[in-house]
């Protein structure tokens, strides 16, 4: 059955806007968002997926995962000449249009069918630059250096290896270091830089020790899965290579690691069984970033009730990474932050018991999704 016309309307207008507000630092995105926006055929595409998935980055992702499998088994179709994931690439062009339009209708039933299945699950560790000092002062503000981190929506879980990470702190002015991890972690694993935004900088010291970890995810994703990494890598932006190579080192550690993950979908009620089985010397730290906005608002409601009153009542701390007009319905008193103006800002949002049976918020950072600059309030 065919999309209602006005439903397609609106993937249209969805995928034009992207290609003049989403998609300024990825120009293959963004010409093809554009030519998709004039297409209603193309468009109606994404009508297979459940309403909360339809965003053009998952039709972005079915199209890029394609184009990936086919490389892999040594065919090359015209379209992947524009993926510098899949090898040289060149710049979109007056033939990209007909190259998608070809590609599209020999594969449509493979693009519809991951379209329908699949989800967006970008699993971006650059974010852990700026989880990492919210879990030290986190540490130093709690006196409890031992964590159990719980990662909601953890799709492979490679969120999980926040302390192997080696991180880089840029001043965002002048480009200098001013900070980087201790040498003693793994050289093999990714190095991740982050520029600080003009004002507070990151000042704890105390060294979080992860005891105990568990992500969980409608679907969460085998590292061991060649098909399952490579939609992963879909997920990225074709010309990105700094961000493909470290998801590819990160996996690789990831599979000498083998964090526990598993599948829920009931998110409350799996952080009620985890905070249940762990040790009373552990601090326990539920973490999701960019999850929540793919919750309908009735089961957000009820998954942000929940996991308050665990806060205020079983002594957990929520660090939550989302939008921060979505922060702001579970935390209406959210303080303004100036970099909350720029593109892809990200809320880093602390809620802690206040020891009288409430909970206590803080705004410890705003930064871009992918971590790629932070402005730090802690």
């Amino acid at each position: 059955m065919s999309p209602d016309s006005a439903v397609v309307a609106k993937l249209q207008e969805k995928f034009a806007w992207f290609a003049q507000n989403a998609f300024q630092e990825e120009p293959l995105y963004q010409a093809l968002a554009a030519t998709v926006a004039r297409h209603a055929d193309w468009a109606a595409l994404l009508a297979a997926a459940p309403p909360p998935q339809r965003l053009p980055l998952l039709w972005l992702a079915a199209l890029q995962d394609r184009v990936l499998a086919l490389v892999d088994t040594g065919e090359r179709p015209a379209l992947a000449a524009y993926y510098a994931s899949a090898g040289p690439a060149r710049a979109a062009d007056a033939a990209l249009e007909s190259h998608l339009g070809e590609f599209i209708e020999r594969h449509r039933a493979a693009l519809v069918h991951a379209i329908a299945t699949r989800t967006t699950q970008t699993n971006e560790i650059g974010r852990c630059a700026v989880l990492w000092p919210v879990l030290q002062q986190l540490v130093e503000s709690t006196g409890r250096r031992r964590i159990a981190l719980l990662d909601v929506g953890c799709s492979a879980g490679l969120n999980l290896g926040v302390d192997r990470w080696r991180y880089r702190y840029l001043d965002a002015a002048s480009g200098e270091t001013l900070a980087t991890t201790p040498d003693d972690r793994d050289p093999r694993a990714p190095e991740i830089a982050c520029r600080l935004l003009a004002g507070a900088r990151p000042s704890a010291t105390a060294v979080p020790e992860i005891v105990s970890r568990l992500g969980i995810d409608l679907s969460p994703v085998a590292v061991d899965d060649p098909a399952e990494v490579r939609w992963l890598r879909a997920c990225l932006w074709p010309h990105d290579a700094g961000r493909r190579q470290r998801f590819d080192a990160a996996v690789a550690i990831a599979r000498t690691q083998r964090w526990p993950l598993a599948t829920t979908t009931d998110a409350a009620a799996s952080i009620g069984d985890w905070l249940d089985d762990l040790p009373a010397d552990t601090l326990p730290v539920v973490f999701n970033s960019w999850v929540l906005r793919y919750f309908d608002a009735g089961l957000l409601r009820r998954h942000v009730d929940s996991l308050l009153a665990r806060v205020a009542g079983r002594g957990a701390a929520w660090i939550s990474a989302e939008d921060p007009e979505l922060s702001r319905t579970w935390w209406p008193g959210m303080p303004e932050a100036e970099a909350a103006g720029r593109g892809n800002a990200t809320s880093w949002t602390v809620a802690r018991s206040d020891g009288q049976g409430s909970v206590a918020w803080r705004l410890a950072a705003t930064s871009h999704a992918h971590g790629r600059w932070m402005q730090w309030h802690g």
